[in-house]
């Protein structure tokens, strides 16, 4: 298939890797793609360098917080213009069967070229953007923000979420269930192949390391992620004395924690190693003896979780149904109600406490990637299937079965 693949992304966080793993999936498919964005920011930019992990970037925040909300709205929708005219150059040179779209709210693009071509539109959907920004950001258009998110999902021929609740957030909009696919987060398997071994990774780590008990967590870390219940957790005296917290990463809540672990006595036991070479993350990774997923949208799909199922880590993480989709409790994770108060506490006193039940976890964990087909590479072929049946004028659900 010729897949003229488009978005509207310029940060280089898990967004990022999502973006590039995909593209690069459906290329190792035999797909033909052709890519159309934001130009790429220059390395100097102060977060911005490519193949980074851990960070965001950081002119669209700087932009975002200068302008009042609306403006800044009024900009992203007139943004759709330029990247409609970049869209429909790209499509008459590259000619394509498909338009694939990673959904940003405010971008129509797609939409139009997909009216204006008659061609299918796949759309991927990672979040419920006019309910997000309204919880976490503010909104200040925010019935035109819903227009523009029932415009675009309701006009696609295929609704990708990366959660089944995701896609009933979608449904509920009006996008009707035979035209949406759950296709979740992968990983790439080559990239965590060659992955150290626990002890080689933990003395990588430096002095002291190999002899801990390491508790970790990758990603951009906000205040709502719950690490600071593990911080408290570890001053508490229920800690096994030879735990440590290793966080891959940065966030806008590292001075907050970084600041709760010194004053708590824990600055040798709290290390965050900042924005890392992407490369770097399985190498790290790979020394984590208990993988921490304390909180999570309610949504989401998130991608660190796949790379601790690929490296065979216990994963502690909420019941929740967007991870239960993915995780089993006492399988490949030990889940806690994150409505209880203590249950991540008492989650972490059994982890730690229990070597047998952190071996147990941790190879059903590097069992559930082939099980449950939790690849880029899986998911470029179901992308494939419904491109090939929206061409064909078959029923998408039945490729995929077939």
């Amino acid at each position: 298939m010729r897949i003229l693949y488009h978005h509207r992304t310029a940060s280089r966080d898990g967004q990022a890797v999502h973006i590039e793993e995909m593209v690069a999936a459906l290329r190792a498919a035999g797909h033909e793609v052709c890519v159309v964005a934001p130009a790429q920011p220059d390395a100097a930019d102060s977060d911005a360098s490519a193949g980074t992990m851990g960070g965001e970037m950081g002119w669209v925040q700087r932009l975002r917080a200068r302008l009042p909300k609306g403006a800044y709205e009024l900009l992203e929708l007139g943004y759709s213009l330029v990247a409609y005219r970049r869209l429909a150059s790209a499509a008459r040179a590259f000619k394509p069967d498909v338009i694939y779209e990673r959904y940003n709210l405010y971008l129509l693009a797609g939409l139009w070229l997909k009216r204006r071509l008659g061609l299918p539109l796949l759309l991927e959907v990672n979040a419920p953007l006019v309910e997000e920004r309204i919880r976490f950001g503010g909104l200040g258009l925010p019935a035109l923000g819903r227009w523009a998110e029932d415009q675009v999902w309701r006009g696609a021929d295929v609704v990708l979420p990366v959660t089944a609740v995701l896609g009933g957030h979608v449904h509920a909009r009006g996008v009707p269930a035979e035209r949406l696919v759950v296709i979740p987060n992968g990983i790439n398997e080559a990239h965590f192949a060659a992955a150290p071994a626990m002890a080689e990774a933990k003395a990588a780590l430096g002095p002291g390391w190999n002899a801990s008990l390491v508790l970790g967590f990758t990603g951009f870390v906000r205040s709502w992620h719950g690490v600071d219940r593990v911080i408290a957790w570890l001053a508490s005296g229920r800690a096994p004395a030879h735990a440590r917290l290793l966080m891959v990463g940065d966030g806008p809540a590292r001075a907050e924690l970084e600041a709760q672990a010194l004053g708590l006595g824990l600055a040798g036991r709290v290390h965050f190693t900042g924005v890392v070479p992407r490369q770097a993350v399985p190498a790290l990774v790979a020394a984590f003896d208990v993988a921490l997923q304390p909180a999570v949208v309610p949504y989401a799909s998130p991608l660190k979780l796949f790379e601790y199922l690929a490296l065979g880590k216990a994963v502690v993480g909420p019941r929740v149904p967007n991870l239960e989709e993915v995780l089993s409790d006492g399988d490949n994770a030990l889940l806690f109600d994150p409505q209880a108060a203590g249950a991540l506490e008492l989650a972490l006193d059994r982890v730690c406490q229990d070597p047998e039940l952190r071996l147990r976890i941790a190879q059903g964990a590097a069992a559930s990637i082939a099980r449950q087909g939790l690849t880029w590479r899986a998911n470029a072929d179901r992308v494939g299937a419904i491109a090939q049946a929206l061409v064909q004028r078959k029923p998408v659900q039945a490729a995929l079965a077939s």
